[in-house]
């Protein structure tokens, strides 16, 4: 089955390439460490630093195996293909809600989403029912609670 492309930016490209080199040379180095300490400790069996380290570790790899895959199925947003006709990825959208009261939201890939920024994710209920629409729509989107907004949008930049 092929993997779901994940679009990020270039900055975000370099994050998760930077988090994956980190937790290569160094975070598997701590992990090690810690480990062979713990072994010092005397019987496996009821060691907790040892147990401990080993969990540690289970996630570091974890992590290291999700970021490879998740690298393999990245493509890096090209913002000169960028066009504020309709919303997409990249794109930076002003929206009114029905009580009038503005946003304004960047799309993004999954990665890269941080609300308290005003990055939301093109998989999130909201961006992905901003996608494809253009400015002067009015949008309604279901939320997870349930609940449907209703969104105009006021402008597209690219």
């Amino acid at each position: 089955m092929a993997e779901k492309e994940l679009v990020v930016s270039a900055a975000g490209l370099k994050a998760l390439e930077d988090e994956l080199e980190e937790l290569k040379t160094v975070k598997r180095r701590e992990v090690a460490e810690k480990i062979k300490v713990a072994r010092g400790f005397g019987d496996l069996s009821e060691n907790s630093e040892y147990d401990e380290a080993k969990n540690e570790q289970g996630l570091i790899e974890t992590r290291i195996m999700y970021l490879e895959k998740t690298l393999k199925n990245v493509r890096v947003l090209d913002t000169a293909d960028l066009s504020a006709d309709q919303v997409t990825v990249g794109c930076r959208v002003k929206l009114r809600d029905e009580d009038g009261e503005e946003e304004e939201y960047t799309i993004v890939g999954s990665t890269e989403a941080d609300p308290t920024e005003g990055k939301i994710s093109d998989e999130s209920a909201v961006g992905k029912g901003l996608l494809g629409h253009k400015v002067g729509e009015v949008v309604d989107i279901t939320v997870p609670s349930g609940a449907v907004i209703h969104y105009s949008i006021l402008s597209i930049e690219a």
